[in-house]
């Protein structure tokens, strides 16, 4: 397996929001091309991602950045709904809010679009436990996608955020974790 290199329409989303992100970018742009390599490796997929998982992808932490908040589920899908009604693609709306809403579900996905939404689930755990966790993924993909994609701060920033969050509210640690 070799990892795809360029995903155009998610370079193109994150690059209107590159202020938005600021010095987070490269990192932010690395982990989704990580989740989008892993989604594809857990798929079976010999091609790019399908347009509403690239879409997704794109959107699925952007409201740490926009909203600056870990509780970043909801912004992130009202981000991609406006993206998507621009650009008149109303189809893949309850697809994306859905790939978006349940990514960090902690239990299996069975719901509407399992079959996207599972495997996107999956592979960004995957890359969060730093490839701990693979689902039957190799760890040699699992170390070339790392390095063909290198961190750049994301994880730090992660932690950072999310020790903020326990300090302001530590009954709600993590918001965006679903059961």
């Amino acid at each position: 397996m070799k990892p795809f290199l360029e995903f155009p329409c998610t370079d193109e989303i994150l690059t209107s929001f590159a202020l938005a992100i600021g010095a987070d970018l490269q990192g932010y742009r690395n982990h989704i091309y990580r989740v989008l390599n892993f989604h594809s490796a857990l798929s079976g997929a010999e091609s790019l991602p399908p347009l509403a998982i690239q879409i997704a992808a794109a959107f699925h932490d952007l409201g740490i950045w926009t909203d600056d908040t870990l509780d970043y589920l909801p912004p992130s899908i009202a981000l991609a709904t406006e993206y998507l009604d621009d650009q008149h693609r109303p189809e893949l709306k309850e697809e994306v809010s859905a790939l978006i809403l349940e990514h960090h579900k902690v239990r299996r996905y069975q719901g509407a679009h399992a079959d996207s939404v599972e495997p996107f689930r999956q592979a960004d755990l995957v890359d969060v436990s730093l490839g701990l966790v693979r689902f039957g993924l190799p760890r040699s993909f699992i170390k070339t996608v790392q390095s063909t994609f290198p961190d750049h701060g994301f994880h730090s920033m992660l932690i950072k955020r999310s020790f903020r969050q326990f300090i302001h509210s530590p009954l709600r640690p993590l918001p965006m974790f679903r059961w």
